[in-house]
C-alpha cells in the first residue's frame, strides 16, 4: 500500500488553516475600507450641517485695535506710516448656557447648540494711555473694538454693546484678529478721559455644532457654562478650575491669566498670530461615546483574531475525530464570518449598534451552525461549534463597547482562547493522527 505524501499529514493541513485564515484578511481590509468610506459621507453631512447652522465656535472678548502713525524713512524721505496696536482687557467675564439637540442630516446626525453669552469687563485707562508712550502718535478716533468669533453665520443676536454708559451698535469686522473673523464697533477713545477704567458689556446668541471654545483674551478670564448634555469633554489648553455633572447637565469654571498664554496684553496686530489664538482656547465638546463607526472599527480590528479561533475551533473538530473538514469548508465558513462584518455595518446605520449587532451575530451564528450540521451530518457538532461562537461574539460586543478596559479584556480573552486550547488538546497523540491517516 502506497503511503500518500506530506501534503496529505497533519502539520501540512495546520499550515493549510493558517493561510486560509490569512486569507480572511483581505474581505476584512475590504470592510475597513467600507467603514473608512462610510466614515467620510458623514463628515460630509457633519460639515453640511455646521455651514448651514455654525461651525465649532471660538469666542474671545473684545480687543481693542488703535493705528499708530509713526514716522519712518523712505527712498522719499520721511513718510507716514499706521501701525495697528492692540490692547486687552484688564478683565474679562463669560457666563454662557447651551441649548443642544441633535441635528439629523439623512442618516448621520450631530449635536448642535445655542449658546447664550454674556461677556463683561473693564479695560484700564493706563494699559489704553501706554499706546502714546512707544513713540506714536494713536489715532484715537479711528479705534475700534473687535470680538473674535469663529464663524460669524452663527451669531443669532448680538445686542449694543455699553461701554462708559453708552450703547453702540456692532457692525462686520473685515480683517478679524489674529486669522479668526470678528465683528467690530467704532470706539473714539477720549484720550483725557480721567476714568480709571473703561466698563463694557454685551449679550450674544450663537448657534454652533460640536465645540465651543474661548480665547482668554484679558490679563484675568473667568468662564462659566452650563448646558444639558450627558457626556462634556472639556478640551483645550484649560481644563475647567471646578466643574459638576447630575441628570444629563454640567457646569463647568475656568479660571485663565495672562501669564498662562503666550501672548502680551498689548502689541502690534500682525504680531497676534492664530497659532497662538488657537493654542490658547479652552472650552467644551459635546463629545458622544464610542460612535457607530468606531464601533463597527473596533469590532473589525479583532476579525482576524476570532476568523482565527473559529478555524481552530474546526480543526479541533478534525483532530478530535468528529468531522473531517474540507479546506473548502473551512473557506465557507470564514467568508459566512467575515460577512458578519458588512451586515453589522449596514444595519448599524439604520438601527443602532445593539440591534444590529445582535441580528448580525445571530444569523451568522445560526448560518455557520447549520451548514456545521448538515455537513458533519451530527446536530451536535452544530450546536457544539454554534455554541462556541456564540461565546466568541459576546466577548466581541463586550470589547467593543467597553470605554476603558477594552484592551485588558481582550488581552485575558486571548489568554483564556489560549489556555483552552491547550487544555482540549493536551492528549492528542499529533504524530499517531499523521500516521493514521496514512
Amino acid at each position: 500500500m502506497q503511503a500518500p505524501g506530506w501534503t496529505q499529514g497533519i502539520t501540512f493541513k495546520a499550515m493549510g488553516v493558517g493561510v486560509l485564515a490569512m486569507l480572511m484578511l483581505i474581505p476584512l481590509l475590504q470592510v475597513q475600507g467600507l467603514i473608512g468610506e462610510r466614515q467620510g459621507l458623514e463628515s460630509e453631512a457633519r460639515q453640511n450641517i455646521s455651514e448651514r447652522w455654525g461651525g465649532s465656535q471660538i469666542v474671545g472678548g473684545p480687543v481693542l485695535v488703535v493705528p499708530v502713525r509713526r514716522q519712518v524713512q523712505s527712498d522719499k524721505g520721511w513718510i507716514s506710516r499706521d501701525q495697528l496696536r492692540y490692547v486687552l482687557p484688564e478683565k474679562l467675564e463669560i457666563k454662557g448656557n447651551l441649548a443642544t439637540e441633535v441635528r439629523q442630516y439623512g442618516i448621520y446626525a450631530t449635536p448642535i447648540y445655542t449658546a447664550t453669552i454674556g461677556l463683561s469687563g473693564r479695560f484700564r485707562s493706563e494699559d489704553i494711555a501706554a499706546l502714546s508712550r512707544n513713540g506714536g502718535e494713536p489715532q484715537w478716533t479711528q479705534a475700534v473694538l473687535r470680538v473674535p468669533v469663529a464663524d460669524v453665520r452663527g451669531i443669532r443676536s448680538l445686542s449694543a454693546l455699553k461701554i462708559d454708559a453708552t450703547d453702540v451698535a456692532f457692525g462686520p469686522g473685515g480683517e478679524g484678529i489674529g486669522g479668526i473673523t470678528a465683528t467690530e464697533v467704532a470706539w473714539p477713545v477720549d484720550p483725557e478721559s480721567r476714568l480709571a477704567a473703561h466698563e463694557f458689556a454685551f449679550d450674544m446668541r450663537l448657534a454652533g455644532t460640536a465645540a465651543l471654545s474661548f480665547l482668554p483674551l484679558a490679563r484675568q478670564t473667568d468662564v462659566t457654562v452650563s448646558g444639558a448634555w450627558p457626556d462634556p469633554s472639556f478640551a483645550g489648553a484649560f481644563l475647567p478650575e471646578s466643574h459638576a455633572e447630575s441628570s444629563g447637565e454640567f457646569t463647568a469654571h475656568w479660571q485663565v491669566l495672562d501669564l498662562n498664554r503666550s501672548y502680551g496684553q498689548q502689541g502690534a496686530v500682525e504680531e497676534f498670530s492664530n497659532y497662538a489664538l488657537q493654542q490658547s482656547a479652552f472650552g467644551v465638546e459635546l463629545f458622544q461615546p464610542v460612535r457607530t463607526y468606531q464601533r463597527n472599527e473596533r469590532a473589525g480590528k479583532y476579525g482576524i483574531l476570532f476568523i482565527a479561533l473559529s478555524f481552530v475551533a474546526l480543526f479541533l473538530f478534525e483532530a478530535l475525530g468528529r468531522w473531517r473538514v474540507h479546506p473548502v469548508q473551512y473557506l465557507m465558513v470564514g467568508l459566512a464570518l467575515s460577512t458578519f462584518y458588512v451586515v453589522l455595518l449596514a444595519l448599524s446605520e439604520q438601527i443602532g449598534f445593539a440591534w444590529a449587532y445582535a441580528i448580525a451575530a445571530i444569523a451568522v451564528v445560526g448560518i455557520i451552525a447549520g451548514y456545521a450540521a448538515a455537513a458533519a451530518r451530527s446536530r451536535s457538532a452544530g450546536g457544539t461549534l454554534g455554541a462556541l461562537l456564540a461565546l466568541v461574539y459576546g466577548l466581541l460586543y463586550g470589547l467593543v463597547i467597553s470605554e476603558q478596559h477594552s484592551l485588558l479584556m481582550g488581552a485575558i480573552a486571548l489568554l483564556a482562547a489560549i489556555a483552552a486550547l491547550m487544555y482540549l488538546t493536551r492528549r492528542i497523540d499529533w504524530y499517531g493522527i499523521g500516521q493514521s491517516q496514512r
